[in-house]
């Protein structure tokens, strides 16, 4: 029988596809793809030294063992035709798998190795993730990176109309603040904003590229980012006077809320490994 592969191996992703050798599974995009025990341990052990020729000896003698008596030419031909069918690969031209008459095989696409993150756990039951830190069901990733890019397009949004709309904010603070501080007030859009337009564009075009360590990167901005969305929570006040105390208070506990939801959202979506 294949031998087992060790628990606590890294992750091993390529183009669309992630394997996790112990826990036995392959998945394309988050979605669990069934392959056997005998095709997955050949896909492993291919993925696990890329660009390397393995001969169908070193096959047998890793997976099969010397002292396992099979029809091992027919078991090897008939699991690298099931991995080529689950990777939607090709034997005349490869993506992914590659024979060379004679040698063995050898994997073509670049791999990278991931350390698991010990927060996450994925579990997978007709098609839908578990994170176990957070104890939720995950959607898609698409519809994760889509809400928080709509929250990164509503905080441009609140940006640009601040100071397109400036002289308002100025005859705001004239009208309800003293000289010094409607001055402040009105350097204080102007800055967040400056501030805030490219990096809501960096966020944006990142979410969009769908960038890999964006998790990471996320992490290290969220402090200062948490700052400038709860300075822009108050801006509902501005408004104050047209829509009275009561949707003010709310828009504001929405908007004290809205950082939060951006980190768990990324969070679900860019688990750090």
């Amino acid at each position: 029988m294949p031998q087992a592969s060790q628990p606590g191996s890294p992750l091993l992703r390529f183009g669309v596809f992630e394997i996790d050798a112990a826990a036995g599974e392959m998945r394309k995009q988050g979605v669990r793809i069934k392959l056997q025990e005998q095709p997955f341990q050949v896909l492993v052990m291919l993925v696990e030294t890329p660009g390397i020729v393995l001969s169908r000896e070193e096959i047998r003698a890793r997976l099969w063992g010397d002292d396992t008596f099979v029809d091992f030419d027919q078991s090897l031909n008939t699991a690298v035709n099931k991995i080529r069918e689950a990777l939607g690969d090709s034997a005349t031209n490869p993506r992914y798998i590659e024979t060379l008459a004679r040698k063995g095989y050898r994997f073509l696409a670049p791999v990278e190795r991931h350390n698991r993150a010990p927060s996450v756990e994925t579990k997978f039951d007709s098609g839908t993730a578990v994170h176990s830190d957070l104890d939720v069901t995950l959607p898609k990733r698409t519809a994760m990176r889509g809400l928080f890019a709509l929250i990164q397009l509503m905080y441009l949004v609140f940006y640009l109309e601040a100071l397109f709309h400036l002289r308002g904010v100025e005859n705001i603070g004239d009208a309800s603040l003293s000289g010094w501080q409607s001055a402040a007030l009105e350097a204080a859009v102007v800055m967040t904003s400056g501030i805030g337009i490219p990096l809501r564009c960096y966020l944006l075009s990142a979410v969009g590229l769908d960038y890999r360590r964006l998790g990471e990167k996320f992490r290290g901005l969220f402090p200062f980012l948490l700052v400038l969305d709860l300075i822009w929570a108050f801006a509902p006040f501005l408004l104050l006077p047209r829509i009275g105390f009561g949707a003010t208070f709310a828009a504001t506990a929405a908007l004290l809320y809205v950082p939060f939801s951006e980190r768990t959202l990324i969070r679900l979506a860019y688990p750090l490994d």
